[in-house]
């Protein structure tokens, strides 16, 4: 079977030569055309320089069958890369097409399941997220790492990130526990996950011997050992994925469960970044995301550009058309360029195109900090030759 029928990009002997030209997959009309547009500014930002290729952008609407009309059209215009579109079902769409084509895609969303040989996925992933607090944990001396996630989508990608990422970093398999929306699931969820039954059933059965003892000495201190500390949790590291009224449901079992920060490292998504400020009850917790510091000159480019700062996910179509335009000069788009192990330097930092889809990234390490807020504690790698992203 040839190769581009397996999966992946390979030569087509049978189709037109192509251009260099970038093909720009967005919504530009529609619901979400306010995004698109402002996604659009910021690739036309990224080939604004001399030598440049070309960029054709074709709209996905809202319409069903946008993502597979749009990279037709691209395909059909000679198109020699796509970059987009922006949904995971758009993505689903268009992969297909460019495959075909043996056009490259980089996709703008974050869904993992979407990566696969000759399609990347661009957005910043809970898998990404979830490598970068192991690698962090596991420099920490932290080896047993459980979760309490909720099942949903996002829960979902962190546990499968979480299985992958631990035994990458060569770590016992994770205790992972997924909950419904229910405070009763959150609370049953817990009990189990941090093994409180057996826990405070040791000192409970030490107080009740301590009782029924013939000696008096020894009665007296069961008074005493019904206060003792219960031991500690059978793990050593936390990954939550809460946010919003569920996160507080999940902290306010923390306590209760004798789940104490200071001898658990709690872990989160990047989302916890948007309310930091609230989350003082979670001292010490980390989440990764990029160093908002490596964005500043972009930002700065974009405000004198177009008169207003860029939309956080403006970061992903100027970094996908920057780097189509440093590969249109170095050769053109193939796999092995665009696959280059140093990876390539982004607005949002450090970024490397994986064989199988999937984006390596160099993320930062944030820490809550005591009234609320976060601050970087670990900055981004500065290489990606190691498994931090």
């Amino acid at each position: 079977m040839p190769p581009a029928q397996q999966g992946g990009l390979a030569p087509d002997q049978n189709a037109a030569p192509r251009s260099n030209r970038v093909g720009l997959l967005l919504p530009l009309t529609g619901v979400n055309a306010p995004l698109g547009q402002a996604m659009l500014k910021s690739a036309q930002l990224a080939l604004d320089a001399p030598g440049a290729p070309g960029l054709d952008a074709q709209d996905t609407g809202d319409a069903p069958g946008g993502g597979v009309r749009a990279a037709q059209a691209a395909i059909t215009a000679g198109d020699g890369i796509l970059i987009g579109p922006l949904t995971s079902t758009e993505t689903a769409q268009a992969a297909p097409v460019a495959l075909a084509a043996s056009v490259p895609m980089l996709s703008f969303t974050s869904d993992v399941a979407q990566a696969q040989p000759g399609v990347w996925v661009m957005g910043v992933t809970p898998e990404q997220q979830v490598r970068r607090l192991v690698a962090a944990a596991r420099a920490d001396n932290r080896s047993r790492i459980a979760a309490l996630l909720p099942d949903n989508a996002l829960g979902r990608a962190m546990a499968d990130g979480l299985r992958r990422a631990c035994q990458d970093a060569g770590l016992p398999a994770p205790v992972i526990s997924m909950h419904g929306e229910s405070m009763e699931s959150v609370n049953t969820a817990m009990r189990s996950l941090s093994d409180f039954a057996d826990r405070r059933g040791a000192i409970e059965e030490k107080v009740k011997d301590a009782k029924a003892s013939q000696d008096p000495a020894v009665r007296d201190t069961a008074q005493g050992l019904s206060q003792a500390p219960i031991p500690p949790p059978p793990f050593d590291a936390l990954l939550l994925g809460d946010t919003g009224v569920g996160l507080q449901e999940v902290i306010s079992t923390l306590a209760y469960y004798d789940v104490s920060p200071s001898q658990v490292r709690i872990m989160g998504p990047l989302l916890w970044e948007a309310f930091a400020s609230k989350l003082h009850a979670l001292e010490g917790a980390w989440f990764a995301g990029p160093d908002p510091g490596s964005r500043r000159g972009f930002v700065a480019l974009y405000q004198n550009k177009f008169g207003q700062p860029p939309r956080p996910l403006a970061d992903i179509p100027y970094d996908a058309a920057a780097l189509a335009r440093n590969l249109s000069q170095r050769g053109g788009y193939g796999v092995d360029m665009l696959t280059r192990p140093d990876g390539f330097a982004g607005v949002d930092g450090l970024f490397a195109l994986q064989p199988d889809g999937h984006v390596q990234r160099g993320l930062a390490i944030f820490q809550i900090q005591p009234g609320g807020g976060a601050s970087i504690i670990q900055p981004a790698p500065g290489s990606l030759g190691n498994t931090t992203s």
